[in-house]
């Protein structure tokens, strides 16, 4: 059962509507879906508390800034008693097209900061995550410079339409309390 579902980004004015905060983006969204409001601050963090379908769930926003973002969630998980297994990381992959979404109960980090600091917080690969395209740089621009670039004009009716197929899919699995392979082909396309 998911109790933790986490976004990764990065706090900041500067950072809200960049690529690189699409987990931020999808739990905001979440929270907006579910009534409910990031009131608190735990363990460096922004948490809100919700309830669907009979169950209750936190949204984390980790305010430690992406490549410390292990930090938080360590904390927060051990302190709540939530194993790695029932928690969902939501974030940006550079390796997959514009809007298409990967969900996978366990993997690696493919090279993601942020990632790798919850897997080493959390010492293992073994966490549900919830991964975002938001593609490569078409030119020889900077991989840093594009990520922490907000989406053109162009790219945000794709980037919304896997905004709101990612909500759906993490109401989905809060309120079923599982993530299924049925789930899995459903919020993924296989």
């Amino acid at each position: 059962m998911i109790k933790l579902v986490v976004g990764l980004g990065n706090p900041g004015r500067r950072y809200a509507n960049t690529r690189h905060n699409v987990g931020w983006m999808v739990v905001d969204a979440l929270a907006e879906r579910l009534g409910c409001l990031f009131e608190k601050e735990e363990f460096n963090g922004l948490v809100a508390r919700c309830t669907t379908g009979g169950r209750s769930v936190y949204l984390l926003k980790p305010l430690t800034y992406m490549n410390r973002s292990g930090e938080c969630v360590g904390a927060f998980a051990s302190h709540h008693q939530i194993r790695p297994e029932e928690l969902m990381v939501v974030y940006d992959d550079l390796d997959l097209p514009l809007g298409v979404l990967r969900l996978r109960l366990k993997g690696s980090s493919g090279g993601h900061k942020g990632v790798m600091s919850v897997e080493e917080a959390l010492c293992t690969q073994s966490f549900p995550r919830l991964r975002i395209g938001i593609g490569r740089p078409l030119k020889k621009e900077d991989v840093v410079d594009f990520v922490l670039s907000p989406f053109t004009s162009k790219e945000l009716p794709v980037i919304e339409g896997a905004l709101k197929k990612a909500v759906d899919c993490l109401e989905s699995i809060v309120e079923s309390g599982e993530i299924s392979n049925r789930l899995i082909s459903t919020c993924t396309g296989g």
